[in-house]
């Protein structure tokens, strides 16, 4: 997947960079893979705001994708590759030999006319095909990944995500995540081989808040432009600190970088933290 740059004709145009969809396939979706989608707008079953910054955007469908890939045994011929409007990654339309067709996620590599297959073992190690991780040769790039058997992927399902698998010893497999943290999956859930597509997503400039409008984004107004209700409002033009007193916070006075994780039960399954998150723990335990 490429990228576009256009011609300064107009502000919005100037530092716009998209995504060229000209290699996909240019067809309606599926319709028996295809759902209603309702919008949230992030408001929860009361109507209460749950979730700030979300509202309006274009009309979408949900395509559903087979995360579990339990069809073993069978191949299948890649009919299409097509966009999705609810992820970040392209979807890849398979038609098996029985006559079934299901989405799953486009890795890098795969191509109209491909064949992939899905079984526990014995699968030819190529972006696409599904096995069980005990039986992925160490140093593979993965996808898809499940953390409870028969689950369905959880790891791994956006644009440009790739996990290494480290190793295995005990049942367990070792994982690389893209964050650098290594942790512990059991080695009979699933795993797709290769990386997830749709790399150039990470250099798009929407160039306009039109754009960004469309995608279901409403505006995010700073702190520092607020009034004194917020830590980092009030005062007369701009304060020469981060906040008042100290680092971020947000509108309820919740320091920004605190560790957010609770669920202690899963800790003995991560051997090794991401890099990123030691380093910001270092940082604000100097602060303080």
């Amino acid at each position: 997947m490429a990228i576009k740059t256009f011609k300064p004709t107009t502000p919005s145009m100037r530092h716009a960079v998209l995504l060229d969809n000209s290699g996909l396939t240019k067809k309606a979706p599926e319709k028996k893979l295809v759902k209603k989608l309702n919008k949230k707008a992030g408001r929860n079953s009361r109507g209460k705001v749950t979730v700030r910054h979300q509202g309006g955007g274009v009309k979408r469908r949900y395509r559903v994708i087979d995360f579990k890939r339990d069809k073993f045994g069978i191949k299948a011929e890649v009919e299409s590759i097509e966009y999705d409007p609810n992820r970040t990654s392209n979807i890849a339309l398979l038609k098996y030999a029985d006559g079934e067709r299901r989405y799953i996620l486009a890795p890098v590599g795969l191509k109209v006319g491909d064949d992939v297959i899905a079984a526990e073992r014995d699968v030819p190690v190529k972006p696409g095909n599904s096995m069980l991780l005990k039986n992925i040769p160490y140093g593979t790039f993965v996808h898809n990944v499940e953390l409870k058997p028969g689950k369905g992927g959880q790891l791994g399902r956006s644009a440009g995500m790739r996990i290494q698998i480290m190793g295995g010893d005990k049942e367990y497999t070792q994982l690389k995540m893209p964050s650098g943290e290594i942790r512990l999956v059991r080695d009979n859930c699933m795993a797709t081989i290769g990386e997830v597509g749709n790399t150039d997503h990470a250099n798009v400039k929407l160039g306009k808040a039109g754009r960004s409008r469309k995608k279901n984004r409403r505006p995010a107004v700073r702190g520092v432009a607020m009034s004194s209700k917020h830590p980092h409002g009030g005062g007369q033009g701009k304060s020469g600190r981060v906040g008042p007193g100290g680092p971020a916070k947000d509108r309820w006075g919740n320091r920004i970088g605190t560790k957010t994780r609770k669920n202690k039960r899963t800790n003995k399954y991560i051997i090794r933290r991401s890099q990123s998150k030691k380093r910001r723990a270092k940082k604000y335990k100097t602060i303080i």
